[in-house]
């Protein structure tokens, strides 16, 4: 089969079905007929696509548009609690997923720049004194870095750790609008300021105390900090490359996957936040702390691998808008 030809040939019913479904809430009667038969022909579309085509894009939108319609046709209506499981078990996973490249990217950018710092400054006193006084690097090594994991109770601690993460997602998230192009800024920031105190810590022999403290709830921390700014990054590179779709389509559909990433990195950073006010501080041994955070960096990695690369394959877009879960009015 000619995928671009049968693209071509079907796109006008295909567009006209959406409209249909969009405007569900106020059709005629005739409407709803020419809902119920567009439906049916879609669906046989989807079923040769799927047939003669590994056209994983054409496939994706065509199920999620069978999917609105069929909702609108039959009136079914899932319940929230199907609609929160979709979330975590499609929606957000196959968007991470799909953005691997750039989440990977970012990480390892990130993680060059963090070394490039520490190298830089450690042992070089000249540009730490640009930064701060040596009196103030010592009450940061000696006692500040670690106080700063113990000195509130561990429930607030966890609470303010999380805002402060979240905070710095969303920013990434709200940068998309403007093509993301402030993300990197913030990112390069962020990653100077740790190998500075990575500087500061090795250089005054602390260095296990450092990577002790860090790594425990950090893994999952930046995890999460470099999929929000790789979601928002790849949403302003489709202004500059959509590919060979239009370019308002890519946008919609970009746009509702940093929503869902947004939404996503809340619950992740809750994690995050909890491991680093409840386990970073605690008694027990470092082996055991780093081990810990090691679990649930492998589990975040796991899950999203699980779940994103079944519904990729399963011709799942993640896209909020393809969630089957309509309510309908006829």
């Amino acid at each position: 089969m000619d995928v671009d030809a049968f693209v071509l040939a079907h796109r006008p019913t295909w567009d006209r079905l959406e409209q249909l479904v969009k405007r569900r809430r106020s059709l005629t009667g005739a409407e709803v007929d020419e809902l119920v038969d567009l439906y049916q022909r879609v669906s046989t579309h989807l079923s040769m696509v799927r047939t003669a085509s590994s056209d994983s894009v054409l496939v994706g939108r065509l199920s999620g548009l069978v999917a609105k319609a069929r909702a609108a046709v039959t009136g079914a209506h899932a319940p929230l609690s199907r609609e929160f499981v979709r979330f975590f078990t499609v929606s957000f996973p196959v968007v991470a997923y799909q953005a691997w490249r750039w989440w990977l990217g970012t990480a390892v950018a990130f993680l060059f720049v963090t070394v490039l710092v520490a190298v830089w400054m450690s042992g070089n006193h000249e540009v730490q004194s640009a930064l701060t006084t040596p009196g103030e690097i010592d009450q940061i090594v000696n006692n500040d870095f670690a106080a700063y994991y113990s000195e509130n109770p561990p429930w607030s601690f966890a609470m303010q750790v999380w805002l402060n993460n979240a905070w710095i997602s969303v920013l990434c998230i709200a940068f998309a609008v403007v093509g993301g192009l402030p993300i990197p800024a913030l990112l390069f920031q962020n990653a100077a300021n740790l190998g500075a105190m990575a500087a500061f810590m090795f250089d005054a022999g602390k260095g296990d105390i450092f990577l002790g403290l860090l790594t425990p709830h950090g893994l999952l921390e930046l995890t999460a900090v470099f999929l929000a700014g790789a979601a928002g990054m790849r949403l302003g590179w489709s202004v500059v490359s959509p590919g060979d779709r239009p370019r308002g389509q890519v946008l919609a559909e970009r746009g509702r996957a940093v929503v869902s990433v947004a939404v996503g990195m809340f619950v992740v950073l809750l994690v995050s936040g909890l491991i680093e006010a409840l386990v970073t501080p605690s008694g027990l041994p470092t082996f055991a702390r780093i081990a810990i955070g090691v679990t649930a960096e492998v589990a975040f990695i796991g899950y999203v691998v699980h779940f994103g690369r079944k519904g990729v394959r399963a011709g799942e877009t993640g896209d909020i808008e393809d969630a089957p879960d309509v309510v309908p009015t006829r």
